[in-house]
């Protein structure tokens, strides 16, 4: 058993024993979404509890966002993530008393995330108070397939003699949530958002509908019944507000079962009618019910398999990593694979935490992975920042600047966040947003995409940049900005923002000229997208000569360092002890951002220059942040510490396993799992991609044997196996692949290529700041 209380075991994640203390971690990490719909992982009967949630990708409710002094520019409202209608629930009473986890005796219990079909089982032995012993087993799945269906399969069998149960399947609106206090990593927790508008219950059948009170949104929830039992039963349902309740009464026979298997579908709709959104779920429900429950299972197998055969990572030589690696991308999968028109959401649909926003990190982060194994999840996830271009226009208008500025949070498109310094200063997440959309280009031609969405994307997103920056003797300038270390704001020329600055500026005039009709309708000239290729070329780009590094922004290196050494460890993350005001003007970086410059913009730098950078930032890198070890293992393994990438990669990887953070009660930290696959493909498997082609320079650490993984690449699959001499690549599928290998161009055919990897190089020591180097993991 891992050190963590899961089980290890590749393929799935198994908890033995009740840990009533651990529930609110355990409800995240065994979470089951498809990207539209989220359930939290609760007990089925709905008590003990941590924290309850079911969520729809996209559903809020607007808040006023405090200020204590409004400023000209601030965003008004604030939102947040609405726990909707309940449908897990089904309560047991086992003679006259319910089935609660927290009395009587619990014997044999476990609960199995199964990576492989897709569902969360559970089996448990219980003792009621009086003496009865039942056991019960579940499995519940949120459907990849039918993206508004989800369904849980729930048996009873007497251990005993005969027993007396009742069974009760609710759907239940406006479950009680405790407000969550003193850490801004947190969600709100509102207070009875939904109003109830209709309730309908026949046979076993019932519907609820809401809206919220003040974002306008209806939805409707839904759920059907089929028994299964020996004896007589005596059934009713009942639909009334916040609750419908289908009651199952039976006399239960020694040896027998009774089996439940409750349909769940969900729809919302900011214009629709309460009668059809009734509708759409009574449509969703008939069509899962007449699916029925194996062949849901078995679709959902089949939807996993595809997705397995194209983006299966496997690691040879320490079984937890290889658990933590397929944990962490079927949570990826869950996040992104339906979601369609809406966006990623940094906590995916496992939890409340930062209200249920989206950030920069999903197209730095998520995308790549979802580029790379599920472009379809990747097209769409963009599709929905283009969808919200009208209120980045209209946001960059109100601060009088030029194109689209994308909010930093958000769920609806519109700026969430109240926090300007970090917030609507770090105007780095248009060039994320613009990077993603190149990136996604580049892997797979989408010309349709191109002409629908990416030309105007990277247009609009250059426009900010031309008008943001200004051009001085020194070069072009983006004064006053954060980039993505948050322990630094509103500094000069920030290394990271000119950098993908630059790269989205020449992207830009690139996509216009590719498509001068696209242009044309955008009103973007060559005499405009001229300037921004000058912009580009005059791009600032702080450096510190004397130190021979780059800074992290203009003037960082002469900043006054932290005093690391008289910082205890239970002082950490600075930013729940600490005022912003010592945070902003010392040396001390919460997460990666040079490096993460050097990962992005590779060609800029050469290996000297991203060696020295790299032990520079590394003694003052605290990773407060779950993004950070990513991207300190990447670019640890490119320049040759491949020990300390380990160890970074074992810490991503188990970020949230061994919830290192301390809050992953409120959910998964999605950016960091996809940053564990960019670890194994772009750190030890060294995948670049901005020569349009792919090109990599594998290094395999000491601690691993082996390691696989597969990407797709345009129409073709793409199968790599590193081994500590030498990788061997195999086209899968598709047409023949350019690559480079460790700078070397190959062509990729049929037959597999069997390349040596060169030593890695030698570079000097580095270290951490006292106290917070990575677990060493040997």
């Amino acid at each position: 058993m891992g050190e963590n209380g899961f089980q290890l075991a590749p393929w799935e994640l198994r908890w033995c024993g009740l840990d009533l203390d651990a529930l609110r971690r355990t409800e995240s990490i065994f979470a089951l979404a498809n990207g539209h719909l989220g359930l939290r992982g609760g007990f089925d009967e709905g008590e003990p509890v941590g924290l309850p949630g079911t969520y729809l990708n996209g559903f809020y409710e607007s808040r006023p966002l405090p200020y204590a002094e409004v400023g000209f520019g601030y965003p008004e409202l604030g939102q947040s993530v609405v726990n909707v209608t309940d449908g897990k629930i089904i309560r047991l009473l086992v003679g006259d008393e319910p089935m609660d986890l927290r009395y009587g005796h619990t014997g044999p219990h476990e609960r199995v995330l199964d990576f492989r079909s897709g569902t969360l089982r559970r089996s448990t032995e219980w003792t009621s108070p009086t003496g009865r012993r039942v056991r019960v087993h579940s499995e519940r799945l949120v459907s990849f397939t039918d993206r508004a269906v989800a369904a849980i399969r729930y048996e009873v069998e007497s251990l005993d003699g005969d027993i007396e149960l009742v069974v009760q399947s609710d759907l239940l609106a406006n479950e009680p949530i405790s407000a969550a206090q003193g850490d801004p990593r947190l969600g709100a927790a509102l207070d009875r958002p939904l109003v109830a508008e209709d309730a309908v219950a026949h046979d076993l059948a019932a519907v609820l509908v809401h809206r919220t009170r003040e974002s306008g949104l209806r939805l409707a929830a839904a759920m059907n019944h089929e028994l299964e039992v020996s004896e007589p039963a005596r059934c009713g349902v009942h639909a009334e507000g916040d609750l419908a309740r289908v009651t199952v009464a039976v006399d239960l026979a020694a040896g027998n079962r009774l089996r439940l298997t409750k349909y769940l579908a969900y729809g919302w709709s900011a214009r629709r009618s309460s009668p059809a959104l009734r509708a759409q779920v009574d449509a969703a429900l008939a069509s899962a019910m007449e699916t029925g429950w194996d062949q849901l299972c078995a679709r959902q197998r089949d939807y996993l398999d595809d997705f397995w055969a194209q983006a299966d990572i496997e690691v040879d030589g320490d079984p937890e990593l290889q658990q933590a690696v397929r944990f962490a991308m079927f949570h990826v999968l869950q996040a992104g694979a339906r979601g369609e028109a809406r966006a990623i959401p940094a906590k995916g649909l496992t939890g409340p935490g930062y209200d249920g926003h989206a950030f920069w990190d999903t197209e730095t982060y998520v995308l790549p992975m979802l580029t790379y194994t599920m472009p379809r999840a990747a097209r769409d996830a963009l599709r929905w920042r283009h969808s919200t271009l009208n209120q980045a226009r209209k946001r960059a208008q109100e601060l009088g600047q030029s194109g689209a500025m994308f909010p930093w949070r958000s769920i609806n498109g519109v700026e969430a966040s109240g926090y300007w310094p970090t917030a609507t200063a770090a105007v780095h997440v248009n060039a994320d947003i613009a990077d993603a959309t190149v990136r996604y280009l580049a892997a797979t031609g989408d010309e349709q995409f191109d002409i629908d969405c990416g030309v105007e994307l990277l247009a609009e997103t250059a426009r900010l940049w031309a008008s943001l920056g200004h051009l001085e003797s020194d070069g072009f300038r983006i004064d006053g900005v954060s980039g993505p270390d948050e322990y630094s704001a509103l500094a000069d020329n920030n290394l990271y923002t000119n950098l993908m600055a630059q790269r989205n500026l020449r992207a830009a005039a690139d996509a216009c000229e590719r498509r001068p009709e696209v242009a044309d309708g955008l009103g973007v000239s060559a005499e405009e997208y001229g300037r921004w290729r000058k912009y580009a070329d005059a791009m600032v780009l702080p450096y510190n000569p004397e130190l021979g590094v780059h800074e992290q922004s203009e003037g960082f290196t002469r900043y006054a360092r932290w005093d690391f050494d008289g910082t205890p460890e239970k002082k950490y993350p600075l930013l729940l002890h600490y005022p912003y005001f010592d945070l902003y003007r010392l040396q001390v970086v919460k997460q990666a951002d040079l490096v993460l410059a050097m990962y992005l913009c590779p060609s800029i730098f050469d290996l000297e220059q991203k060696t020295r950078n790299f032990g520079y930032y590394e003694q003052l890198t605290v990773r407060d942040s779950s993004l950070s070890a990513c991207m300190q293992a990447v670019m640890a393994a490119e320049v040759g510490h491949l020990d300390l990438a380990f160890d970074h990669f074992a810490e991503a990887a188990l970020t949230d396993l061994h919830d290192l953070h301390h809050n992953v009660g409120e959910g998964l930290h999605i950016a960091a799992l996809a940053g564990t696959w960019i670890s194994c493909v772009g750190g030890f498997g060294g995948l670049r991609d901005h020569e349009g082609e792919p090109a990599f320079a594998p290094r395999l650490p000491e601690q691993l044997d082996r390691l696989a993984f597969r990407i797709s690449w345009r129409a073709s699959r793409i199968a790599v196996e590193i081994l500590p001499r030498q990788t061997t690549y195999r086209l899968l599928s598709g047409d023949p692949v350019g690559l480079r290998h460790h700078g070397i161009a190959h062509t990729l055919t049929d037959s597999a290529l069997t390349l040596s990897n060169p030593p890695a190089p030698t570079p000097p020591p580095v270290s951490a700041p006292a106290g917070r180097a990575p677990r060493r993991r040997r």
